[in-house]
Order: structure tokens, then sequence, then C-alpha cells
């Protein structure tokens, strides 16, 4: 039997850390850290459950970076050096299964609600949106700019600390980062807003910040929609603010295609998917993960023929926690929602991130 190429090890350029293969479990939300944002055991069993199931890289939950920059409830801190007994400790449990390991970190922006921070959110710019619970940000002043960018390098700095190989600068779907790249949502005059250069100001000088608190061979990567048109994020721009991260020395780009077989809106008839678009943009050297509709070895060779070097795995991996290992059994099918809650039990999830599953259409089958 030939063994599937995304079981193929996997060595990242520049710092020679190596992924025993080129599976990784894409950060989701997941709900079960403690109010104060330190981990729980729930959150350690998930995780450590999917390195111990043969994934070559394992990422956490998105982590807020500052106390007005919690998304949802239950999530997991990056924020205070008294959070990092609890990452050592998921750091070590990760290491001990095999898998390198990376922290997202992120600011929720516009989507950290006042009924957790106690405060108004912040964004690029003030503006208005047509969503539920919508909540209109103030704009972030200089100062809270700076301050942000600091805390996104403490934040990096607290994960290699305690332990992990690297971390994903959360640049996607719609967050912080994403406010400050979109024209909807960053209508700023100064340094940080207008041209796409100003707009993408903020997540490379985040890179940079990190860089300069953390050790040479720590992985630092951005997460990227290529995508999101009530943001005003648009393809052409992505790319762009890509090459721009390549050439700022990221040792990874993941790009979330939310479907990594249609191609761009902004070319429906294109026969180039969203995967070979950022190739071609960023040329070969740079590691590209990327994630979307990925459920069989099939699909995911597919996808690296498409120019990926590593495939992340999200949905696929909450109901198949040894989808690495179990694709090397010929014939082998993923099982694939809606799912009973025993299953979903059986897999490591505690009985709040699967209720926290049955908001998802169809996912799970006693619909409650």
């Amino acid at each position: 039997m030939t063994t599937p190429r995304v079981l193929e090890p996997f060595t990242f350029p520049r710092t020679g850390r190596e992924a025993a293969n080129r599976t990784v479990l894409a950060a989701m939300t997941n709900k079960q850290s403690h109010a104060d944002g330190t981990l729980s055991a729930d959150e350690q069993r998930w995780l450590v459950a999917r390195a111990r199931g043969g994934f070559g890289i394992v990422t956490t939950c998105a982590a807020h970076v500052t106390s007005d920059g919690q998304g949802w409830d239950g999530e997991l801190g990056a924020h205070r050096d008294d959070l990092l007994p609890g990452l050592t400790q998921l750091a070590d449990a990760l290491r001990r299964e095999g898998s390198l390991s990376l922290v997202q970190i992120f600011h929720g922006g516009v989507r950290a609600p006042s009924r957790l921070t106690g405060e108004q959110p912040l964004s690029a710019s003030a503006f208005e949106l047509d969503a539920p619970n919508f909540e209109r940000p103030r704009e972030a002043t200089p100062a809270d700019v700076e301050r942000l960018i600091d805390a996104f390098a403490q934040a990096a700095r607290r994960s290699a600390e305690a332990g992990f190989d690297g971390v994903e600068v959360h640049g996607a779907h719609g967050y912080l980062i994403s406010q400050f790249l979109g024209t909807v949502t960053n209508t700023r005059d100064d340094d940080w807003g207008g041209s796409l250069e100003n707009r993408a100001r903020f997540v490379r000088a985040i890179v940079s910040a990190a860089r300069a608190v953390t050790p040479d061979d720590f992985l630092i990567g951005v997460r990227l929609s290529p995508e999101i048109a009530e943001q005003g994020i648009v393809l052409d721009e992505a790319l762009t603010t890509a090459r721009w991260l390549v050439e700022d020395g990221v040792d990874f780009l993941h790009v979330s295609n939310w479907d990594s077989f249609k191609p761009p809106a902004a070319h429906p008839d294109s026969e180039k998917l969203l995967t070979t678009w950022f190739r071609e943009a960023v040329g070969p050297e740079i590691p590209v993960i990327a994630t979307g509709g990925i459920w069989t070895a099939e699909q995911a060779d597919d996808v690296m023929e498409q120019g990926a070097d590593m495939i992340g795995l999200a949905r696929a991996a909450i109901g198949n926690p040894r989808w690495p290992q179990q694709i090397r059994v010929p014939g082998w099918e993923p099982d694939r929602p809606p799912y009973t809650p025993e299953h979903l039990r059986d897999a490591a999830l505690s009985e709040k991130l699967v209720d926290y599953m049955r908001l998802w259409p169809d996912f799970v089958t006693d619909g409650r």
C-alpha cells in the first residue's frame, strides 16, 4: 500500500523543527476552558487525544491576548503570566505524544462582547454591521494599537516559555486583525488605515514584535482568510498581504479556505482553486497549510497537489481523533455527522463541547 502523501514528515525550513507528518489539527472553538482563561482538564483531554491520534501538529483554540479581546465563554487565555502553569502542562502533554504544538493567539475586536469583557468592543474603526447581537465598536486609539501589538508579542513570549513550538497569529475569520485588513471595518486615515500597506501594518507589526521576544527556533505563522465580503477583504489584497508576510519571515501561512474545492468568489470560473492562488502568489519556499472541507486522504493529497505543504483538519477531526492513524487502513472512511453524543464523548469531547456542537446544523443526532 502506498502511504498517503499527507503522512510524510515535514521540516520547517527556517527552524529545522520537524513534524511527524503533514496533518494539522486546526484551531477550533470549544468553550472548554475555565472562566478566567485557565486551561481545563477537558480542554487538555480534547487536544491530547488528537496528538495521540497521530496529528503532526496540534493547534489550540484561539487564545485571547488581552482581557478585552475575549470572544466567547470558556475561551483559553494567553494574556497573563499566571496562565503559564496550565499552558506549560498542555505543551508538555502534547510533546509527550509526539506532536508539534501551536497556540493560536487572537483578539476578537468587535467580536469581543461587553458581557464578557465589561468594556465596549474596540476595532480598527467605529462601524455598523448587520449581525446578531452587534455592538458598535469604538475606534482603537494609536495607544491602543501599540498596546495590542505588544499584547500579541507577550502572548507569543508566554507560549514559548510554556514550551510550545510556535504560535499561529489569527488574522482570519473576521476577528481584530481581519478588521484592520478590511476596507469596510477599517476607515482610518492614519498610519493604520487607508492603503493596504497601512491596513496590513498591524499584522506585520505583530509578527515583528513577536519575533523580537521569542527564541530563534520558535515558529511564527499567520492564518488568513482569502475573502470576507462583508468586511471588505478581497482576494487580490489577501494575496499581497501574504506576500508581505513571507518577506517579513513568517514560518508558515495558513489559508482558511472554508471549501478547498471551490474557486474564489472573485474568480468563480477559474480552474485554479484557492490554495493554488496562494501558492503561486507566495512562491515555493514558504510552508502553506490549507484548511477547508477536507475529509479523506484522497482529498488531502488533492489539496497538496494544489500547492499545500500541510493539511488542516477541523470538522473531520472532531469525530475522528485518530484520523492520521486510520487513513493508513485501506478503504477506511471517516465517520461523518450527524454524530451521536456517545460517539462524540468517545472522541474526547466534554459535555460542554457536545452541547456546543448541538448548535451546528445536523451535527448531533439527538436534536437538543
